[in-house]
């Protein structure tokens, strides 16, 4: 292995590929992602682990696993970490890059006044893009169920997992179902399936691990400290969207209550302008935490507009990806040990409750409202079980289904 891949490993070379095609496939994906962060791993799912196999099942499992348990938006740290395995730490950029700028775009030029989709047609095709996520996410939890649960011990675990992400209320249940799986696992799939030996796809260096999490401590404390010392509204700004993301568990929409403290209450978005923003992030594809390039756009206070945009968006992903980076040379080491391999098997069984439980609240309780709805997701799912289609296709479908429906 050359110097220059040192901090950086992958299981095979031929994992490996070029940013150029990184930043291509997660483009697509930023473009055509509907329906929030769970719905979006199985997009995911569908696109690196079925189609490309850019990352195997288990370790696409444990991956997601690791992505919960850290604060940040899960979707886009798992994007980071297969564009870092694909093609380096250029590689993971350019995933990022990929998956957030569409959605920031759209909610950008939302900001400076672009007219929303209106009227029967577009009510119809942003209802169809909700359906999306119904087919997508039933895929994902069928292929995952298929590997992940082959067992009684492992089915039993990820239908508890469900059951206490679906009858709980707290912003915290998504930790809770996967401490659930850890340590019922442990208990129960000590004997369940061969022990994983290789080597986890992705590596860091803990140089590089140890300077990010030192990144991550150093603005999370530095920021406050600079705030008070400086009379910078950038450094307020940059300060108030780094904290609402390091400080974010459980999905995306958990870090609305800490943007509104962040943004409101000081004055510098109204609460109409917030709730605005908030309804239009939820018709763009791609991650949540986009909804920060809209509130930089429209802030009183410059740094607005564009350059607002930059950094909140830049401040608000920063805390996530950094503390990821910093935790993987450690999660290395975890995954190898086989006595705790029983564990991930434990936590793999709960990420596929998790999805299960997403599958029903919100993606089908929010989106399929009548037969006809459920006739379009129907389609959707045939399309990606039966005829292997790509995504961007069932969007299409799905899309001009809502359409077609919302007219006739």
């Amino acid at each position: 292995m050359t110097p220059a891949h040192s901090a950086v490993e992958v299981g095979s070379a031929r994992t490996r590929g070029s940013v150029l095609e990184v930043l291509w496939v997660a483009t697509m994906l930023g473009l055509t992602s509907f329906g929030g962060p769970i719905a979006h791993l199985g997009y995911f799912h569908d696109e690196y682990v079925r189609r490309r196999k850019w990352i195997d099942e288990h370790s696409y499992a444990d991956l997601v696993a690791l992505c919960q348990f850290a604060p940040g938006p899960t979707s886009s740290k798992v994007g980071f970490s297969l564009g870092l395995l694909r093609a380096g730490y250029l590689g993971g950029l350019a995933a990022w890059v990929g998956f957030t700028l569409p959605s920031a775009v759209l909610l950008l030029l939302f900001a400076y006044g672009a007219s929303a989709l209106s009227g029967p047609v577009g009510t119809g095709v942003l209802h169809g893009l909700k359906l999306v996520a119904v087919a997508i996410v039933a895929q994902a939890v069928w292929g995952m169920a298929r590997t992940l649960c082959p067992d009684r011990e492992r089915a039993s675990i990820a239908g508890v997992a469900a059951l206490i992400v679906l009858l709980s209320t707290s912003a915290f249940s998504q930790l809770a179902a996967i401490l659930f799986g850890a340590v019922i696992g442990a208990w129960l799939c000590r004997h369940s399936g061969v022990v994983r030996a290789e080597h986890a796809p992705i590596k860091v260096s803990r140089r590089v691990g140890v300077a990010a999490l030192v990144a991550f401590f150093g603005l999370l404390f530095g920021l406050p400290l600079l705030r008070g010392l400086v009379q910078s509204q950038a450094i307020a700004t940059m300060e108030a969207f780094y904290r609402s993301g390091a400080l974010v568990f459980g999905g995306g929409h958990v870090v609305l209550p800490l943007l509104r403290e962040a943004v409101v209450v000081p004055g510098w978005v109204t609460d109409d302008a917030f709730l605005t923003g908030y309804g239009a992030a939820q018709a763009v594809p791609g991650p949540l935490f986009t909804f920060a390039a809209y509130l930089g756009a429209v802030m009183g206070p410059p740094p607005s507009g564009v350059s607002g945009a930059v950094l909140g968006l830049v401040a608000i992903f920063l805390p996530g990806l950094l503390l990821h980076l910093g935790t993987l040379p450690f999660w290395e080491t975890f995954r190898q040990r086989a006595g705790t391999q029983a564990v991930m098997r434990g936590i793999n069984a709960a990420v596929v409750g998790l999805l299960g439980a997403a599958l029903y609240s919100p993606i089908w309780t929010s989106a399929v409202q009548g037969p006809q709805d459920f006739a379009v997701a129907l389609v959707g799912f045939i399309l990606l079980i039966g005829w292997k289609a790509p995504p961007v296709v069932v969007v299409a479908v799905s899309a001009l289904g809502g359409a077609a429906f919302a007219l006739f």
